[in-house]
């Protein structure tokens, strides 16, 4: 609605801004000015000024300010309409129509409301009757007191057809209008109408001005269905835009800077009447964007509060949805579950409301709420699992309009999603099973298990000198090891290019004196002797890769050598994303916790194919020592059972 200055100036000069605003602080006189504490942040020393000749408040501690209007808006959460409205009521003013038409219809409008107040003063007394005992039983049953009945107009509506219509018909009601308030049912194939609610506790639904613009009916007959009954759409009720309990909550709401969202209204009664008052109930579980923006008129960030069984669960998640793409700066939404099988007026009921504030005590936030919702879709083991569960959650992330929330969610995201995929992994080495090919067939000694990899790899690439050295020889130059076999493995490529014998006796003939000893705890010691030709003897790498000694098929040995390649640049990679998760100005720089995320993302593929071929070449050892024999016995060691765990070292 548009409201012309010239209004607007009239109702300013009428009231002045001391007058709305001492309704809520206590004003004290200073000069031409008034001085208060801040409504709006908690103060010992008053910073709140009121200023009447030149029309406006100031805040000091907090920063606002602003004209009449804008304090009922700031304290009140009501919109500039309802705000103008108001204070044209307080000023003795009628809100001056647009046009005839617009006239008209506000008049229609009016005549309406008073219809529904008539009904409503009917079922309110039909709850005091004889006729409304049993209703009266079922709210005592409930725990619903007299005050509370009182408060919330609380009725009854008789069980005959036409009880409410013959009533409204004696005060002058048409027919035509109770058909539009919904409190008729009729239609073409209906000769009589007849009333909508029979035989039911009637809840009066107010708007968020305190008017009554439909009714809910709850039946006490566990036959009758349904449960409860809602007035159908109609120019004053508009499902989709109504917060049950709104006119009453907004004050306590403002006061506390909280809401609780409950999911029916008999729900949200009971609450209110333990003592919250900032409680409201959506009418019906699935939220609309209206009903979120409204909400957030109450408090930046209501609590959800449904039941903790499979409906509840699916609202809040549904509800999710909506508010992604309403979320900005400032706003959002927490979730609570009350126990299974519990609302909130049996948890009331029974234990009090020290009860009910226990579920409300730590709320899930928005994100966990996100995050628990796609975790639980998803069955999240494999690489390509986690490939689905990353997108569905950055998918919900690109819903957000807002950019700076949208930014902040893909960065919360990334930190998770790096954290979560690292566990999953830690979990998924550590139930590795131990019959495997690494665990059975190799020995890793003490030195920690990925540097008896180390060891056994640079041992079977020189006695593959001439098939597997070639082949991965660049492979093995950009794998970086440990301690001294760094240095040595370069030794081993510095003789590779300069020598054309690359057998174990010219790598040992050749190496530098300092790593002689390396060399031969990794292959062999030289046997020199009158009686055979000069040669190295394999007994170390025999020792830790037993399988060798019974000469099984190079392409096998060649799928063993890309285990140990592979084991070794997890290593690495695990190392590069500690080195960002350590740093915190890298932790904290979006860029570098993409490049952390596409790491991790390559890291578990790479977990995945080490689990995979561990698994083959274990089947692959077994066919070996059956067709050619059991190798020696390996020796083993305190640090064999170690060896799965691959992020180690």
């Amino acid at each position: 609605m548009n409201f012309s200055p010239s209004f607007l100036d009239e109702i300013r000069a009428r009231i002045p801004v001391s007058e709305v605003v001492r309704r809520r602080v206590p004003l004290k006189k200073a000069g031409r000015e008034w001085k208060g504490l801040s409504p709006f942040n908690p103060e010992k020393t008053p910073s709140f000024t009121v200023n009447d000749q030149k029309g406006f408040y100031h805040c000091f501690s907090s920063g606002k300010h602003g004209d009449v209007f804008r304090f009922l808006m700031e304290t009140e959460g009501v919109s500039f309409p309802e705000a103008v409205e108001r204070l044209a009521s307080i000023a003795g003013l009628s809100i001056p129509s647009s046009s005839p038409e617009q006239e008209k219809r506000e008049a229609k409008r009016k005549n309406l409301f008073e219809v529904m107040e008539l009904a409503t003063k009917f079922f309110e007394s039909a709850l005091q009757s004889h006729g409304g005992a049993d209703a009266r039983g079922y709210l005592a049953d409930r725990g619903i007191v007299a005050d509370t009945i009182r408060e919330f107009r609380i009725g009854y509506a008789p069980g005959d057809r036409y009880a409410l219509k013959e009533y409204l018909g004696k005060n002058g009601v048409p027919v035509g209008d109770m058909v539009e308030t919904g409190l008729l049912i009729s239609g073409d194939d209906i000769p009589v109408s007849y009333d909508r609610f029979r035989d039911r506790v009637i809840f009066p639904i107010q708007d968020q001005r305190g008017r009554v613009v439909a009714f809910g009916g709850r039946t006490m007959k566990s036959d009758v269905q349904p449960k409860y009954l809602n007035s159908p759409e109609t120019s004053l009720f508009h499902k989709g835009s109504t917060v049950f309990n709104f006119h009453r909550a907004r004050p306590a709401a403002h006061a506390e800077e909280a809401a609780i969202v409950v999911e029916g209204y008999l729900d949200a009664i009971s609450v209110y009447q333990a003592g919250i008052k900032y409680v409201v109930a959506t009418m019906g579980t699935a939220f609309t964007e209206e009903q979120i923006e409204t909400l957030w008129k109450l408090a930046p960030e209501p609590v959800i509060c449904f039941d903790n069984d499979s409906a509840g669960r699916k609202a809040a998640d549904r509800s999710i949805d909506r508010i992604l793409p309403l979320l900005r700066v400032g706003v959002s939404f927490r979730f609570a579950f009350l126990p299974e099988g519990k609302d909130p007026d049996d948890l009331i009921r029974h234990g009090g409301l020290a009860e009910f504030a226990k579920v409300l005590k730590n709320p899930e936030s928005l994100w966990d709420r996100m995050w628990v919702r796609e975790s639980d879709r998803k069955t999240v083991e494999t690489p390509d699992d986690k490939a689905s569960f990353e997108k569905a959650m950055f998918d919900l992330i690109a819903l957000i309009g807002d950019s700076r929330v949208r930014q902040s969610y893909k960065f919360r995201a990334r930190a998770q999603l790096v954290a979560f995929f690292k566990a999953l992994d830690w979990g998924a080495s550590t139930h590795q099973k131990k019959k495997s090919f690494v665990s059975r067939e190799l020995s890793v000694g003490l030195g920690g298990p990925l540097v008896g990899i180390e060891k056994i790899l640079l041992g079977t690439m020189i006695h593959y000198h001439d098939s597997l050295l070639e082949l991965h020889i660049e492979r093995l130059v950009l794998t970086e090891l440990t301690g001294e076999l760094e240095a040595f493995k370069r030794d081993i490529y510095r003789i590779y290019r300069e020598f054309e014998d690359h057998s174990p006796l010219s790598f040992y003939r050749q190496i530098s004196e300092s790593y002689l000893k390396i060399f031969e705890d990794i292959y062999g010691p030289l046997v020199d002797s009158p009686a055979s030709t000069p040669h190295v003897k394999p007994e170390n790498i025999y020792r830790r890769f037993p399988l060798l000694s019974l000469d099984p098929p190079v392409t096998f040995v060649d799928r063993c050598v890309n285990l140990f390649f592979l084991m070794l640049e997890t290593r690495e990679l695990s190392r590069e994303i500690k080195k960002i998760e350590l740093d915190p100005a890298k932790a904290n720089d979006p860029r570098e916790v993409e490049i952390m995320l596409n790491w991790v993302r390559d890291l578990h593929e790479q977990r995945g194919l080490i689990q995979a071929l561990d698994r083959e070449l274990a089947d692959g050892a077994k066919h070996i020592r059956k067709n050619y024999g059991e190798p020696p016995s390996p020796w083993l060691s305190p640090g064999i059972e170690k060896a799965v765990e691959l992020s180690g070292a």
